[in-house]
């Protein structure tokens, strides 16, 4: 007698008890059942019963792992164990970056059945424009993310190593919106900043008369820090006296004010970054490797601009729409070409700061090539720089319009997608007219894509 392939109404009640989203699945990807927290989230839930996970989040026709996704479901069949990943899906409030969490469930016989798949949102990322969280979809941003999503809910401490301007403090930040520790304090310490006779103050605080100048009671940033996250930021710029008092911090979990004799226990979590290349400086004798060791338990590698290209885009909409909020700036495809060519040594920050130079420069609402800077337009190449020698240009590069072309496409189908109104107005957000729009859907086989995908229905019409 072949296995009954219903679950039992207990498990379902049990679904229905839990504070998250959650869905049961069958071994064919099917969602059997979504419980009170998931239908607040999604309130068209209950069009989903029926359905596949994967139609449902992704949108796709096939399961995950046959359209280049890790796939839970498939991994936890091979393995008969609890899988995690982190998937980018389609929310009611657009794409989103979801933890998952799936748990095989077996039968009476011991033979895995179902899949209870729990889904807790990564608020601090996005995959669309977001003025107010990390963008990215390229393989490199979402790797980071998925190292994040495993180490926020720890106590770890984590290493950020990255270059300057890739935004290691905001993804310290998102690291502390991501733990138990969120509504504590995220206290940023830039160690480059202060000179070490006022280091151990400042992080540490000092009592009255400690000092010269001491004349009352400071508390250090430490006990600002206190249920919550202590960034240093530069850690590889502390003095080295500096570093054994930190050491010590962070080994026993206590530490003194300058000029106190009693000991105060620190309740925090410690994220550090740092540009620095601190194994050479261990070697070198200006780092401690002890204290590399304590603070190196989980380390994360921030890609810089250059490696996630893909994210150009993205980026640029988002950033266009915090340097001029309230202007409907966009980038011709002439002057996305330039930037995807320069190198950006100064990575997002630099990709900030250009922009906001050509929305000043630009008096209309598309920016063209005439409007970027002159070293943008005409960089003087350093073959000699180690950082970038043997760069391999852009897909998007001028040397290869076909792929100029897809890089276009990519773009657009992304801005139809995040779009939720007429095509009028996704014209007028593009700086370009309705028609020129229509056209340019046409010509890069965007609009017969949507239209097979049931999707051209946000964009049409007026």
């Amino acid at each position: 007698m072949p296995p009954d392939p219903r679950p039992l109404p207990e498990l379902v009640s049990f679904l229905e008890s839990l504070p998250e989203p959650h869905i049961l699945c069958d071994r064919d990807y099917r969602i059997i059942a979504a419980n009170a927290a998931y239908r607040r989230a999604w309130p068209d839930a209950h069009s989903v019963v029926g359905r596949t996970c994967y139609d449902v989040s992704h949108r796709y026709s096939v399961p995950c792992d046959r359209a280049g996704e890790s796939c839970p479901l498939t991994r936890s069949l091979q393995s008969g164990q609890r899988e995690r990943v982190l998937h980018l899906h389609h929310t009611p409030r657009g794409e989103e970056y979801v933890n998952i969490e799936l748990s095989p469930v077996r039968d009476g016989g011991g033979e895995v059945m179902w899949f209870i798949e729990k889904m807790e949102p990564m608020h601090v990322a996005r995959g669309v424009s977001d003025h107010r969280a990390l963008i990215g979809r390229s393989p490199p941003f979402r790797h980071m993310l998925e190292l994040i999503a495993r180490v926020a809910p720890s106590d770890a401490s984590v290493l950020l190593q990255g270059e300057s301007g890739t935004g290691k403090e905001l993804l310290a930040s998102a690291v502390h919106e991501a733990s138990r520790r969120a509504q504590g304090p995220f206290v940023v310490v830039d160690c480059s900043g202060l000179p070490e006779t006022l280091f151990e103050s400042e992080v540490f605080g000092h009592e009255r008369g400690a000092f010269t100048g001491a004349t009352a009671r400071k508390p250090g940033l430490v006990e600002a820090a206190s249920g919550g996250t202590l960034f240093l930021d530069e850690i590889g710029d502390i003095p080295l006296a500096m570093q054994v008092k930190l050491l010590r911090l962070l080994e026993t979990g206590t530490y003194r004010r300058v000029g106190a004799t009693e000991l105060r226990r620190a309740d925090i979590r410690l994220v550090s970054a740092t540009h620095r290349p601190l194994k050479r400086m261990i070697a070198e004798g200006t780092f401690r490797q002890d204290l590399y060791f304590r603070i190196n338990t989980f380390p994360i590698t921030v890609p810089p601009l250059r490696e996630r290209a893909d994210d150009l885009p993205l980026l640029i909409e988002s950033l266009l729409e915090r340097v001029a909020p309230k202007r409907q700036l966009a980038l011709s495809p002439a002057a996305l070409r330039v930037l995807y060519e320069h190198p950006f040594p100064g990575n997002v920050r630099e990709l900030r700061n250009v922009l906001e130079r050509a929305s000043l420069m630009c008096d209309g609402e598309l920016i063209g090539p005439e409007h970027l800077p002159e070293e943008i337009l005409h960089p003087e190449r350093d073959s000699t720089d180690e950082r970038f020698a043997g760069r391999r240009p852009h897909p998007a590069s001028a040397a290869d319009p076909l792929d100029l072309d897809e890089a276009q496409r990519q773009a657009l189908m992304r801005a139809v997608h995040a779009h939720r109104g007429s095509r009028r107005e996704l014209a007028r957000r593009l700086g370009i007219s309705e028609r020129t729009l229509y056209r340019r859907l046409k010509s890069l086989g965007v609009l017969d894509e949507l239209r097979s995908a049931g999707t051209d229905g946000s964009v049409s019409g007026a």
